[in-house]
């Protein structure tokens, strides 16, 4: 199987409680045992759906289709990742208890966020890195002296950048997850359109939770990969991600969740566009076509046929990625304190300083 073949194999798997069309090309695909499981198994681990992979097979009673060992695999795998959730629902929930005392309201997102408000059938599906969550600018500093001042140190030390969307994470030696606060939910080209202004207005409140509507559960679910991950650029697509938004698309009309935006509008949609053809067509993730949208799938296409041409802009992109990154910090820090002040610190860093000469060759690792 082709990289791209596995891909939207693993892709329609997740749909099969959904879509009856592709539960039965699944199935018969798994009849006609021309699967390459090592290939599934590593697709489906890299973009951290393995459980949600396992999840629908076995909910399809598709699982007898599979070899016994990999079932056995994918059940402790599932089984180790449902155990986790729970003690990040158990975590999440003493850090809203905490921060309400405080009279700060967190409003918590993305797979956390989903958690809680109980999108997944089987909290063991959804793969969660971090607990994520977001207050008011006004709460924000308070907030992070009250974690602080209850075990969550910063993990280093390092001059915080003065354009980070969230806090460093924070670290409890005793609980599970690393916790991310947020003080914006995206990086700053778009966060003037997506901010804490714009989602606190129609948050739902679930066992005294704050989570994101689920109109805008579903566009940050394609806004962290798209935008923050640069997922445009790069014309890929995250399944993890691409699961939630078909999840989501099942609660909220997808099209219109993006028509409050405007420049946010387009790579949105055009995600919104990778998702429905690599889920083979549902309903719910239909999306108004334009050129400038078919011309991105026709790009997203040609990297999936071809890995090496991918590869090759994916380099170019990081490189220009990060030259512009270093031209802004030099711009920023001519109008702007707290731009000097960081860049003065990061230079003067002997730890960084080394850090470069190794990169430069000067000095040996």
């Amino acid at each position: 199987m082709t990289y791209k073949e596995t891909l939207f194999f693993v892709a329609k798997c997740l749909t099969i409680n959904h879509e009856a069309h592709n539960k039965r090309i699944v199935e018969e695909v798994l009849q006609s045992d021309a699967i390459d499981w090592d290939e599934v198994v590593k697709l489906s681990t890299a973009h951290y759906v393995f459980p949600a992979l396992y999840c629908n097979l076995k909910r399809a009673s598709f699982l007898s289709y599979l070899p016994e060992d990999l079932v056995e695999y994918m059940k402790y795998i599932t089984e180790l990742n449902r155990e986790r959730n729970e003690e990040i629902l158990a975590q999440a929930k003493e850090l809203n208890t905490l921060l309400l005392e405080h009279d700060i309201t967190p409003i918590f997102l993305k797979g956390t966020g989903n958690l809680l408000e109980g999108l997944y059938e089987d909290i063991g599906e959804r793969m969660v890195g971090d607990i994520d969550f977001i207050c008011s600018p006004e709460d924000y500093p308070r907030a992070i002296e009250l974690l602080k001042d209850n075990g969550y140190p910063r993990d280093f030390e390092k001059p915080i950048y003065p354009g980070v969307r969230h806090y460093p994470r924070l670290i409890h030696e005793n609980k599970i997850a690393v916790l991310e606060l947020h003080k914006e939910l995206l990086i700053e080209k778009y966060s003037s359109e997506f901010n804490f202004n714009f989602i606190k207005k129609n948050c739902l409140i679930t066992n005294n939770f704050s989570v994101l509507s689920f109109e805008n559960q579903l566009s940050l679910s394609i806004a962290a990969t798209q935008i923050n991950d640069s997922g445009f650029e790069y014309k890929n697509v995250a399944l993890r991600n691409a699961y939630d938004v078909l999840l989501l698309s099942k609660k909220t009309n997808a099209k219109n969740a993006f028509k409050k935006f405007n420049r946010l509008q387009h790579p949105l949609h055009c995600f919104l566009a990778s998702c429905f053809e690599v889920f083979n067509k549902p309903k719910t993730l239909q999306y108004t076509s334009s050129k400038k949208i078919e011309k991105y799938l026709l790009i997203f296409y040609k990297y999936l046929n071809d890995n090496n041409l991918y590869n090759n802009n994916y380099k170019k992109i990081l490189k220009k990625k990060g030259v512009i990154h270093r031209f802004t910090i030099i711009y920023k820090s001519f109008f702007y304190k707290e731009y000097r002040v960081w860049l003065f610190r990061r230079i003067t860093d002997k730890n960084w300083q080394k850090e470069k000469l190794v990169q430069l060759g000067i000095k040996k690792p």
